[in-house]
């Protein structure tokens, strides 16, 4: 009686393995037969519930929506990402969401494959409606930055496709479940992606200064005096 139950349960994990892990080799096929969405069907469809969402969290946070800018902070030791905006030249702070699932340890993506969430500033490339994670917002990882330090140490393959998406899962990017990626999703749409920034940092830069006195890599103090400037930038200009 025993070996039916484990074959069974057996059977039950490496299903439910497939349908997380393997949404990306699976999805497609069903959007194929299913229909691809657009991103205006999307914004149609979320609306007006997920606009009403945002502007009881922008009047909560004294601010007009939609802003004419947004920042996303995203603090991994933490597993948080806060939500900024910007109107009149005034940054806010809006609300702070939990990052469901992201892999690797703290530290910049050095290649592909290695399960790093990257660190820097970056900004959305693009939205994606037909993820396999509910909904995605593809960064421009690796940006210039990380592109000159890959081709100074030889790593012709720093990696890409590193997406903020739905869901609770993930390998290099931020699972921020699929009700606060519908709200990313739209206000980034809303404001425009070139108005829309990414800061990833380790650890948070306002409880302790991410510069260490050691590195292993030199420009990683280049990196950790950029982010931390990124943070206190927004930090510095809000009220």
């Amino acid at each position: 009686m025993r070996f039916p139950l484990i074959f069974f349960v057996f059977c039950v994990a490496v299903i439910l393995g497939f349908l997380l892990l393997g949404r990306s080799l699976w999805y497609p096929w069903y959007l194929s037969a299913k229909g691809d969405k657009t991103v205006v069907s999307v914004i149609e469809e979320l609306s007006p519930d997920v606009r009403q969402r945002l502007i009881i969290l922008f009047q909560t946070a004294d601010m007009t929506y939609p802003p004419k800018e947004v920042a996303f902070l995203a603090i991994k030791d933490l597993k948080v990402l806060e939500l900024w905006a910007k109107d009149n030249s005034v940054w806010k702070h809006i609300t702070t969401y939990d990052i469901q699932a992201a892999s690797g340890r703290l530290g910049p993506k050095l290649k592909e494959g290695d399960g790093q969430v990257p660190e820097g500033i970056y900004q959305i490339e693009g939205l994606n409606p037909n993820s396999a994670y509910h909904l995605s917002m593809k960064i421009n990882y690796p940006n210039d930055f990380d592109l000159k330090w890959a081709k100074v140490e030889g790593r012709s393959r720093p990696g890409s496709d590193i997406f903020i998406h739905g869901e609770a899962v993930s390998v290099g990017c931020l699972a921020m479940g699929n009700e606060a990626i519908e709200e990313l999703f739209f206000l980034a749409d809303a404001v425009g992606i070139p108005n829309a920034t990414v800061i990833i940092a380790p650890t948070d830069p306002r409880i302790s200064s991410l510069i260490k006195s050691e590195y292993q890599r030199n420009w990683h103090k280049e990196l950790d005096q950029i982010i931390e400037s990124a943070f206190s930038e927004i930090v510095s200009g809000a009220r």
